[in-house]
């Protein structure tokens, strides 16, 4: 039996990063308002200025995430990719600038600012950012709506 020093690695408690070492607010924090407004070429000039952040060519920032909602902002670098991935929710790609191809179900889609693409459940895509591109990304999760597909 543990005593009471010892922290399990799996709880939720052990894995959150210190505030100082965080790059941005607590999400706990950061989504507890009622409402949110955001100018996305603020967001996309800090977060293209986050010196520590960004991974495989791209940087992202989940702007709202309340229940089975999540909203967020990507940049990506020349030809960055996100590699093939499912989601069990409805998922809306907003091209803001650039130029991004999602593959979705082995269909290609060329998408350019002001282009909105709505996958249902479960589709399996991917993105590619033929130049440096900002998108929106809104994921609804739908649990019960990606059991009806199966």
């Amino acid at each position: 039996m543990k005593g009471p020093s010892m922290e399990d690695p799996n709880t939720e408690r052990s894995r959150e990063v210190p505030q100082a070492e965080r790059l941005r607010q607590h999400p706990a924090e950061r989504f507890a308002a009622s409402q949110h407004q955001y100018d996305l070429n603020e967001v996309a000039t800090r977060l293209g200025g986050e010196l520590e952040a960004g991974q495989a060519g791209h940087r992202q920032e989940t702007l709202y995430k309340r229940g089975p909602t999540t909203m967020a902002l990507f940049l990506f670098g020349h030809l960055t990719r996100l590699p093939p991935h499912r989601t069990k929710g409805v998922v809306a790609i907003q091209v803001l600038e650039g130029h991004i191809q999602v593959t979705a179900d082995g269909q290609a889609h060329d998408l350019h600012p002001g282009h909105l693409l709505v996958l249902a459940p479960e589709v399996e895509h991917d993105v590619l950012a033929r130049v440096v591109s900002r998108m929106l990304l809104t994921v609804h999760l739908d649990v019960s709506a990606a059991n009806r597909l199966e």
